[in-house]
């Protein structure tokens, strides 16, 4: 008597022009996968597939995604599929760029799927169509270290969460955010472990040489960056920490050079800017430490000292905490390799 195999689970990933083809092929061809590459290639159990991933988009007309790479879609909104499984993957948008008002036929759908009881994933910026859902308010999410500012003007209900690779915004964990570019090999290994099983997560990741991302994205992110406003006090105050951050008392002169109340100043940085004062010259310096990490071999209490800290136990607590690594770990994953 032949074994039953279960039919393969239905996944719907969403492509729109914004699309990026990579992620959208990528996840396809990596959850077609399941279930039977690894068995095929090790002949060691019978194949059968795992998953079915179909594409949905507003309507089935072909189209052109992220770099002209087709697309052709299996279903449309209009046609209001279901499924267990529904995947925003990355969409190709600038960091001060808003999706508001795009596809509120597809948000609609979206929103309408996760009531009936689908659970919703997202790659990177595909976070943002989930926040324009609503159903991020009051959770956790995480997307691109990039969008942080995006996510603060957009959507200040979200708790977004840039150094994180995977977020859940439930307990039942019918949401969940992936970060950074290639963090949907992350999510794909989830929703494998988590559908199917932990074991063919493994042996998916071993053919793909998918490399689980537990270090975050916080190693990568770029502690400062530009926050578009049009305080010019505070735009004088960033371009006075940025020229003098190494000097013990920089915060104190920042606030002299000012010329306002130090709590008048340091209320306006923060609304204009995302950060407080002293949070914006801390991550100039751990900046600093991380270029020189990168291009000297300096010693850490020599890197800490040039940085602006002479207590380099504090400095290290603090490198780790803003970048999730020690600065001898981020060392030896960023320091180019010595040629001969």
């Amino acid at each position: 008597m032949t074994k039953q195999t279960k039919p393969a689970l239905q996944v719907l990933i969403v492509a729109v022009p914004e699309t990026a083809g990579s992620a959208l092929y990528g996840m396809i061809d990596v959850l077609a996968a399941a279930g039977n590459i690894w068995q095929t290639l090790v002949g060691t159990e019978p194949a059968s597939r795992l998953f079915e991933p179909l594409i949905v988009s507003p309507s089935r007309e072909p189209f052109r995604c992220g770099h002209a790479i087709p697309v052709m879609p299996d279903l449309s909104v209009e046609d209001d599929p279901s499924a267990e499984i529904i995947i925003l993957p990355e969409i190709w948008l600038g960091p001060d760029e808003q999706i508001s008002g795009r596809y509120t036929a597809l948000i609609e759908w979206v929103r309408r799927r996760y009531r009936a009881g689908a659970t919703l994933y997202s790659a990177c910026s595909g976070a943002l169509m989930l926040a324009e859902t609503g159903l991020l308010d009051g959770c956790e999410a995480t997307s691109h270290w990039g969008y942080e500012n995006l996510f603060r003007q957009c959507y200040p209900k979200v708790r977004f969460r840039p150094e994180t690779n995977l977020a859940f915004a439930d307990p039942a964990g019918r949401i969940v955010t992936a970060g950074g570019t290639t963090s949907w090999h992350d999510l794909a290994l989830h929703i494998i472990a988590r559908h199917a099983s932990p074991g063919e997560a493994l042996r998916i990741a071993k053919v793909y040489l998918l490399k689980w991302h537990d270090e975050g994205q916080l190693p990568f992110a770029t502690l400062v960056r530009r926050s578009p406003h049009a305080d010019a006090v505070v735009k004088s105050c960033e371009a006075w920490l940025s020229d003098h951050f190494r000097e013990a008392d920089a915060l104190e002169k920042a606030v002299q050079q000012a010329a306002i109340p130090e709590r008048t100043l340091k209320r306006r940085f923060k609304a204009a800017t995302g950060t407080t004062l002293i949070e914006r010259l801390q991550n100039i310096r751990i900046e600093q430490a991380k270029q020189l990490l990168e291009t000297t071999s300096l010693p850490v209490d020599e890197i800490s000292s040039e940085a602006g800290y002479e207590d380099a136990s504090f400095f290290r607590r603090l490198f780790k905490r803003r970048t999730g690594l020690s600065p001898s770990q981020y060392r030896r994953m960023f320091q180019p390799i010595s040629r001969m």
